[in-house]
């Protein structure tokens, strides 16, 4: 089973790479674009069958370790 996990900051947070993103978009020539946010995207296979002990498994990495929920929300799908 692969675990596919979104970490994206909470709003309301400053992200300095998503501007630094949105200037160098803006002088590629890019005018149109509004606001960048920047975030992580994760890949983690995992051995466990049953879905509901992934599921948990998944959702403990993430708050352990994978996002910092003070300032970061995640989400995952599990294939």
């Amino acid at each position: 089973m692969k675990a596919k996990i979104h970490v994206t900051l909470k709003n309301g947070v400053l992200d300095p790479q998503g501007k630094a993103i949105n200037g160098a978009l803006h002088q590629l020539g890019f005018a149109d674009v509004g606001e960048v946010r920047q975030g992580k995207y994760i890949e983690v296979e995992l051995g466990e069958k049953d879905k509901k002990k992934a599921h948990d498994a998944v959702d403990a990495m993430c708050r352990k370790l994978l996002a910092n929920t003070v300032v970061e929300n995640y989400r995952f799908e599990l294939d």
